[in-house]
This record gives structure tokens, sequence and C-alpha cells, in this order.
């Protein structure tokens, strides 16, 4: 029997018994749609975060100095907690150590930021993010102002107590009025605003747009870093390519002006975007391992079920088995056409599966914070693994309707 017309012949059982093939189909069906929504959902996660997290918050061709190296569990080297409380703090001479080493083209600026309480007459007094930073802080961020002027070198120099707010800010505070000029207050401390950022939108549900951005050197510093360090100092480089030479002009400066041993270890962090990028990889791995868990076991059940319906399709089909073999049909043909009909089933099963589970991924990605890419790689492993899961489940069946004696098959009723 050639392969087309054991599929034919498949596909001709499939309609005369909708309702026992739809319930065949249901387990590999609901494997293959979880599988594709969890695969789609990590994918864009993870282009999310090279394309857009990155430039966001990290900033496009860069590296950060700060105190400790580790970017989520695990880190560049590692997170020891009781090796960390013995870093010294990054000072102001530190920053001017490495600045002094740095070419001319290297862009780099102070930040600290954290959450704190701001407020105005007639709104409600509620957290931003409060930011530190030196003028250049808008460039290498790629920030543009929408309304107003970012804070300039001389009042950085100053400490003048001006701010720069995002979107989000200005349309809590100052709602329908014109917020250059009015007054913001950093936990009770007085700041004049000078600028709006252009909208920024959010990153994982989380608003780019709560942004108060004022000098370094402006009553901003202490707020949020009472002991005067900095919380790390972000260093722009032309090329992607230079980002190694900067690090190590900037681990050289710091390890001379800090006394350290050629046997001793950093006691520093410098952090580059791969490092974020590490994490992600490694988060994306085990959200795809957790998130097949499930899937897999549908499928399992979903092979079951098959071999079961494939079984009680060998005994109803006995009289019809004898009469193929009666005709001249060999035990290989009886053996193909039972596993091309399982196969065809869990195909079809992982077809719809697979329109459910991009549908699934944009429905989520529509209703939450979740990103969601459909992975080219996912669908093609999708209906592999509906084919192997038909021929897993219809091995025995085929096996044993491809053993049946013609004479007593054909005394079958």
């Amino acid at each position: 029997m050639q392969l087309r017309d054991a599929v034919g012949l498949a596909l001709s059982q499939l309609r005369v018994q909708k309702l026992k093939s739809a319930f065949t189909l249901l387990g590999v069906t609901i494997g293959v749609m979880f599988l594709i929504a969890v695969v789609s959902i990590v994918e864009g996660m993870g282009r999310y975060v090279e394309e857009d997290f990155a430039g966001r918050l990290l900033g496009t061709n860069t590296f950060t100095l700060r105190r400790f190296d580790n970017v989520g569990p695990g880190g560049q080297r590692g997170f020891d907690a009781r090796e960390a409380s013995r870093r010294p703090l990054i000072r102001m001479t530190d920053v001017a150590a490495v600045r002094a080493v740095l070419p001319a083209a290297m862009k780099s600026t102070v930040t600290s930021e954290t959450f704190k309480y701001a407020s105005s007459p007639g709104a409600r007094p509620r957290q931003v993010q409060a930011v530190a930073a030196d003028a250049d802080y808008f460039a290498i961020k790629n920030y543009v102002i929408e309304k107003g002027r970012a804070f300039n070198e001389q009042e950085e120099r100053s400490g003048t107590p001006v701010i720069v707010i995002g979107k989000e800010v200005a349309e809590h505070y100052f709602p329908g009025l014109d917020p250059e000029g009015r007054t913001l207050r950093i936990q009770g401390v007085p700041f004049t605003v000078i600028g709006v950022i252009e909208e920024q939108g959010s990153v994982f549900g989380f608003s780019l747009d709560r942004l108060a951005v004022a000098p370094y050197t402006s009553p901003m510093g202490r707020i949020i870093r009472p002991e005067k360090d900095v919380g790390s100092l972000v260093v722009q480089v032309a090329r992607q390519e230079d980002i190694p030479e900067g690090i190590e002009l900037a681990r050289s400066a710091l390890r001379s002006i800090r006394g350290l041993r050629a046997s001793e270890p950093d006691n520093f962090g410098l952090v580059t975007q791969d490092a974020a990028f590490g994490f992600i990889a490694e988060l994306k791995g085990r959200l795809v391992l957790f998130g097949t868990a499930l899937p897999a076991i549908s499928l399992i059940v979903g092979a079951m079920v098959i071999m079961n319906i494939m079984l009680v399709a060998v005994a109803e089909r006995t009289r019809e088995i004898g009469v193929r073999k009666a005709l001249g049909a060999r035990r290989s043909d009886i053996l193909r056409q039972f596993l091309v009909e399982a196969t065809t089933l869990s195909i079809m099963g992982a077809a719809v599966g697979i329109g459910l589970g991009i549908g699934l991924a944009m429905l989520i990605s529509t209703l939450t914070p979740l990103p969601a890419a459909v992975a080219p790689w996912s669908i093609v492993a999708a209906l592999i693994t509906g084919g192997g899961v038909g021929v897993a489940a219809g091995v025995y069946p085929a096996s044993r309707a491809a053993r049946l004696d013609p004479i007593a098959a054909l005394r079958s009723e």
C-alpha cells in the first residue's frame, strides 16, 4: 500500500468516526497548545530583553562599575553575600580614577536610584523612581526631552535643585498644567521642574515614565545615598568592540587606587550587557524546562488515548483486516495502514494545537505585560513531536492488526 493511499484511508476513517477522532486528538492538541504558548512567551521575553530592555534600562554599548557584579541569581561569578558585604563602597575618588584613564570618546555618568515618595500641592503623594545622575545621563540613556530641557553641567557643578521628570510623573502631579517651573518635592525636599522626558512605555509591566532625575550633586544625591557613596558609574563606548578595552582601563585604575595586589581578586563589579543576557538565557532555559512539563504529561496521556482508540479500531475492523489479507495484503501493508492512521491522527491534533497555542500566546500578550513571539522551530518541533507520539502510540495496535490470522479474522462478526 502506497503512503498516499494509507493517508487517504486514515482520513476517510476520521470522517466516518468524527466524535471518536475528536476525543483522540484532544490529548495531543492540549499538549502542543501549551508547548507552543510557553515557548512563544519565553521567546518573546528573550527578544524583548535583547532588543528593548537592554537599550532602555542598561543603555546601548555600555558597561557599569558598581559594588557588586551579580546580575540576577548566580550573576557573572556567583554571589557570595559574606564576601560582598566586605566590599568597599564606590566613592567619587574611584569614579575620578576611572574617568581619568578613559578616552575622551567614552561618555560616563554617575547614577544612583531608588524609589522615594514625591509630593506637590493638590496631588496624592506616591513613589517615583528617583535618580541622581550627571548631565550625560540623558544622552547615554537616549532620552528625548519632550518639554523644557535637561539640566546642564553648570547646574550639576553647583548642585542646583532642578529636576527632569517622566511623562507619568508630570500627568499625576500636574494634570492639565505645564510642569515647567513648578515645584516637586522628593522626600519633602523641593526641586524645580525644568523638563519632561518623552514617553518611554513599560518593561514587563513596569512603567519607565515614573522617573524623576536630578543632578547627583543636588540634594537628590544625599536623599538616595546618605553615606555619600555612588550607586554606579555607567560608561558608554562608541562601538560594542570597544567595551573590553574600556573595562580593562577601568579595572586597572580601580585596582591601582585601591592598592590591590596581583593575587587579590577585584573588590568591585564591572557588569556588561552580556551578564544580563546570560541571566536571561539561563532563565529562558528554566522556563522552557518547567513550562514543558505539563505539555509532556498531556502528550503522554494523548499517546495512551490514541493507543487505546487504535486497539478498539483493530477489534472493530477485524473482518476488514481479514478481507484485506485474503485479497493479498501483506503484514507490512496492515502495519503501515494502522501506523499511518495513528500518526495522521496525532499530526492533525498537533496542527490544531499549534493554531490554538499561537492564539493563546497572542491573547496572553494582549491581556498581560508578557510579550510573545512565535519561534518557527517550535512549530516544526511540535509537528515532529505529534508525529512521534502517533508512531509510538500506533506501534502496538498496528502490530496486533498485522499478526491477525486471516481465517480467524474472516470468521469474526
